[in-house]
């Protein structure tokens, strides 16, 4: 924050000729402590095995667009911390987009997805997102179920951390629970030796918070009795009331932030205490008091913020640069800064498979969109969580906040919000450490893009000092090459590579004199200098469990559509099988049904396969890391989902398929080991008799050799590297009543999604997409930021 505002309660100060303790720590802070925060959408809330899952990250530095990362990784669990599925996304302007495409098999649970930079490890894994998600599984034995009756806990907080005598404090309530909150709760505030007697009561904002006011005496022993909405009651104490300290008051508006400090029985009453405000672990304001007194006042203008919201801690410290009071606000609650969409024209209906269109502006200040559109069913549910509540509250807070997004609504209570805040803490960072001078370690730093690690070997000798050269080859591109010394380590680095497609790196030596050169003695190894970083931490508890499925289970609406949506894509899929078995069958006796005769015993000759000859055919598979990479995307129903070694595992039709090589049962690791140059032919079987669904590999033998005089043979001089993970394409669905398909009932909840929609040649942004077949209305959220970071944010429902 580089507008500090700095207030004297006198018209001078004296010189300080050396830092105090205070002002140590301040200069640690602003040194030592930038972090970054992840906001990740999806484009559901709730999902079925089998689907995809479409995510949007967007990492902050505070509340700008992170500078310091373009490497994200996200990560999908089960609910037993097994790693699912993982990705290395891209991140430009703090933004990148991926998805991950779900088994048919999963059991039915709660799955999290982690998300974090590698920079961000240097800090504590409570600040890495971690988003629930439940998907469902129609043909699972346990089923979820969300908890009711939830038990809960309360805890009360005085604002600013004091509880003095004579002094009327403000207090917050805070409910918490492993499960679910209630819908709603009251209080009183006693007096423990006169119970029968309120002093004070109080209604719950919301599921979080309440708040409430007492001026306390002396040796008096006060409780709060808090009765939720079913009857179940909690006593707790508040504090002990102390007779000398600090009582802070802060309030909030439009103009900025209101402090009042009172002292109460204070040896030099508050001559040298200062007030210092931070945001984002930044100075954003500094006040000293200087002369005798009991009472000080002052306004911290919107300026420190630079007018825009956030949260301003507030800690107040005495003579001695000791931590007395402290608390949180947010500046400017009833205004929040926060641009909408410029349409310019929309052309939607509400017929079954109809197209539909809405321009935005091509001269908005906003030149790059985030878009979700959804088949709104009517139910008005409130959003949970949005990037606002993100931006400005989960993301910096490690406590579970209860629909978090209710705080920057349009009819937001800015009364809760205060009362959420002064139960709260900020963790990024603590005062007292800092005054103590703790730093935190930076083991890993804010590299740019994706860095590796290459060891070259000679005759089973490390290369040290030596000079090498390397052929790097991106895809299908002609290798570029180029001449480089390892260190005295006998390593070679490759930094900053932002590349999406299989990367061959291959090695070669000048030959020794009168030898021949040769690569058959030539080995080569790349490790990238960061990888994902285990997960030690606990996922939330949630308001689900699982229970033994009954035979008619009943399944939420939009799990029951998603499950009708993907029969509808089983159907598509089937059809261009079919198209592909009629397309074998007619074919004439060629080369490659000679390889199939040749290799291919009785058992695995199937009608219902595909055949990939690596023999008669050039595949264009030198660059790709292994078959099974090689094979994505290449036979219709063919899905791959990585094993916990991120090894590809084939899936045909949501079953996992059988891997054989030669005709032996193997595993992912025996074939992702195996050089592309030994295999001879990969043969796709699907639903056939004993064999079921597999991936059968073959490999070269019996004097077979590839007619394909440009093919590439893998030597041990090769390795290729995988960079960051390309996003998949989101379909634009156009279903036709007279298509083969027949599709009965287009059921899909997310009508289009673009990560990346932008402005191009002037042309407007224009968001299109087909309407299934009972849309009446669509939810449209866009998100976008201009170069200045200001914050577009608009969820609206159009018809």
């Amino acid at each position: 924050m580089k507008n500090i505002f700095f207030l004297l309660l006198i018209s001078s100060v004296q010189p300080v000729l050396s830092q105090t303790k205070l002002e140590k720590a301040i200069t640690n802070l602003e040194n030592n402590y930038e972090q970054e925060k992840v906001y990740l959408l999806t484009d559901k809330s709730q999902y079925v095995a089998g689907d995809q899952i479409w995510f949007k990250s967007f990492v902050f530095d505070g509340y700008n667009r992170t500078a310091l990362s373009t490497t994200l990784f996200v990560e999908l669990y089960n609910s037993d911390k097994k790693l699912i599925d993982w990705k290395t996304i891209l991140l430009t302007n703090g933004e990148g987009s991926g998805d991950f495409k779900l088994n048919e098999n999963l059991p039915e649970q709660v799955y999290f997805v982690r998300a974090y930079t590698p920079y961000m490890t240097n800090f504590s894994e409570d600040f890495q997102i971690v988003k629930m998600i439940p998907i469902y599984n129609p043909n699972a034995t346990e089923t979820l179920e969300i908890a009711k009756n939830p038990n809960w806990s309360a805890k009360v907080f005085p604002e600013g951390g004091n509880f003095i005598n004579g002094m009327p404090t403000k207090f917050a309530v805070r409910l918490s629970s492993d499960t679910s909150l209630p819908e709603n709760w009251t209080g009183k505030i006693i007096d423990a030796q006169n119970p029968n007697v309120s002093i004070t009561t109080f209604t719950s904002f919301d599921k979080n918070v309440a708040s409430f006011k007492i001026t306390p005496t002396l040796g008096k022993k006060y409780q709060a009795i808090i009765q939720d909405n079913t009857g179940k009651k909690q006593t707790i104490d508040l504090p002990q009331v102390a007779s000398t300290g600090l009582n802070l008051e802060v309030s909030s508006s439009n103009e900025g932030v209101r402090y009042s400090l009172k002292g109460v029985n204070l040896k030099q009453q508050l001559q040298n205490y200062k007030i210092v405000g931070t945001i984002n672990n930044h100075l954003a304001y500094k006040a000293n008091i200087t002369q005798l007194t009991n009472d000080a006042s002052s306004l911290i203008p919107t300026k420190v913020s630079t007018g825009a919201n956030a949260v301003l801690q507030l800690a107040i410290f005495d003579e001695q640069d000791n931590l007395v009071a402290q608390r949180l606000c947010f500046i400017k609650p009833n205004n929040l800064k926060i641009e909408k969409a410029d349409i310019i024209s929309q052309n939607l209906k509400q017929t079954p498979r109809s197209f539909n269109s809405i321009d935005l502006s091509p001269e908005s200040y906003f030149k790059n969109y985030t878009v979700l559109v959804s088949d709104d069913n009517g139910n008005n549910n409130p959003e949970e969580e949005n990037i606002l509540s993100s931006l400005w509250l989960t993301g910096d807070f490690t406590t579970k906040i209860d629909a978090p997004a209710q705080y920057f609504s349009k009819n937001a209570n800015p009364e809760a919000l205060d009362a959420l805040l002064i139960s709260e803490n900020w963790k990024r960072f603590d005062w007292n450490s800092l005054l103590n001078g703790a730093v935190p370690t930076i083991k890993t730093s804010s590299q740019k893009f994706l860095s590796y690690k290459i060891k070259p070997i000679k005759d089973n000798a490390i290369l040290k000092d030596a000079p090498v050269t390397l052929a790097l080859k991106l895809g299908e591109n002609p290798p570029s090459v180029s001449l480089f010394k390892t260190d005295q380590n006998g390593y070679v680095y490759l930094d900053n590579l932002n590349f999406n497609e299989p990367l061959g790196v291959s090695l070669f030596v000048n030959s020794e004199k009168n030898k021949e050169s040769s690569t058959d003695n030539l080995f080569v190894t790349v490790e990238p200098l960061i990888n994902p970083t285990q997960f030690k931490g606990n996922f939330p508890n949630t308001k689900y469990k699982l229970v033994k499925a009954t035979e008619n289970k009943k399944l939420p609406i939009a799990i029951s559509r998603a499950i009708n949506n993907q029969k509808n894509n089983k159907k598509e899929e089937n059809i261009d099988v079919q198209i592909e078995e009629v397309k074998i069958v007619g074919k004439k006796q060629d080369p490659k049904e000679e390889l199939n005769k040749q290799l291919s015993s009785g058992m695995f000759n199937s009608m219902n396969s595909t055949i990939f000859d690596f023999v008669n055919e050039d595949q264009h598979a030198a660059g790709s890391t292994n078959i099974l990479d090689w094979l994505q995307g290449r036979a219709a129903g063919l899905t791959f989902q990585r094993n916990n070694s991120g090894e590809n595992v084939p899936y045909i039709r949501g079953n996992q398929a059988k891997l054989y090589l030669d005709e032996t049962p193997a595993d992912p690791s025996m074939i992702t080991s195996l050089p592309i140059s030994n295999i001879a032919m990969v043969k796709i079987i699907k639903a056939s008799g004993l064999i079921g669904d597999a991936v059968v590999i073959y490999t070269m033998k019996g004097g077979l050799k590839s007619k394909n005089t440009g093919k590439e043979t893998k030597k041990n001089n090769l390795a290729i590297v995988k960079g960051y993970d390309k996003p998949s394409e989101f379909p634009i669905e156009m279903l036709d009543d007279n298509s083969a398909t027949k599709i009965e009932n287009d059921t899909r909840e997310t009508l289009y999604w673009n990560p990346n929609l932008f402005e191009s040649d002037y042309v407007p942004p224009r968001i299109k997409f087909y309407n299934n077949d009972s849309a009446k209305q669509y939810k449209v959220l866009i998100i976008s930021f201009d170069e200045d970071d200001n914050l577009l944010y608009d969820n609206r429902i159009l018809k």
